[in-house]
This record gives structure tokens, sequence and C-alpha cells, in this order.
């Protein structure tokens, strides 16, 4: 089985800008409030390896993981995994960006199922991403508009 979830926003920004600022991995403690520190394992300009580490939960737990990110500039794409799962069994991730009139879209699908020995299951984590990306992705959204009106940030 698999669970899938999918969010988006319009970002009042140029492409360049929101592409560059989303996929410059070793700023994300800036850009998500959720991640306290980042590790970059392996970088050769397309493909990033990295470690994530949050900030701790409500219940004082820190979790940390490795992802691989690929990046499609041409393509307007980035696929990414977990190579460290942890609870899950899987989790994949693809990031799309389109021009609109009113800016960018940026697109989160995230597709995973946990495993049997998660203390969750997947409808409970689809809750829970859904809750986190709507709040990740306002915040994006405000700096990246705020970098693009002030080019603070850039």
């Amino acid at each position: 089985m698999t669970a899938r979830t999918e969010h988006a926003v319009v970002i009042d920004a140029p492409l360049d800008l929101v592409w560059d600022m989303s996929n410059d991995v070793a700023s994300w403690t800036g850009l998500f409030s959720e991640y306290a520190r980042v590790e970059i394992l392996d970088d050769d300009g397309v493909t990033t390896t990295f470690r994530l580490h949050t900030h701790p939960d409500e219940h004082g737990r820190a979790w940390s993981w490795v992802s691989r990110r690929v990046r499609d500039r041409a393509g307007l794409r980035v696929r990414a995994e977990r190579v460290e799962t942890g609870h899950f069994e899987f989790m994949h991730i693809t990031w799309e960006y389109r021009q609109l009139p009113a800016g960018v879209e940026l697109r989160w699908r995230q597709e995973f199922h946990l495993k049997d020995t998660a203390p969750v299951d997947d409808e409970f984590m689809a809750r829970r991403i859904t809750a986190g990306s709507a709040e990740q992705m306002a915040r994006i959204k405000g700096l990246i508009e705020l970098a693009a009106r002030t080019g603070v940030g850039s």
C-alpha cells in the first residue's frame, strides 16, 4: 500500500529565485522551521545527498535521516528519496515548478509507506505531512517573496 499527499503554493517571485532558494539544501535551516541542522554528504551539482536533523518535537524527540535529491533544472522537477528510511518502508518526494501568471507554482508530491513496526500508520502520517506541508509552504512563500522584493536572502 502507498500513501500519497500533494500540496502546492504559488510564489510571487522569479522562477530562478524560487528554484535557487528552494534547492539550496545547505540553507534549509533558514527556509524550513523544522530543520535544526543540515549536513551535505555529497553534491555533484545535480544530485545532493544530505542528512537532516529536526528540532525536537512536542515530546522532546529530534529526528535525523539521510536523503538524496536529484535536480532536473530543464524539466523543473526534483526527485527525492530517503536513503535512511527509519520508520518508513519508503519515502519518495517530487517537487515540481511551474510558471503561472501570478508567480511560480511549487508542488510537492509525497508517496510513502510506513513499516509495520512504526508507532503510527500511513493515515496518521499523511495528516501530519499535510499539516506540516501547509505550514512550511507558507513559510517558504513568505521568505522567497521577501527576497524577491528586497534582494535579501537571494
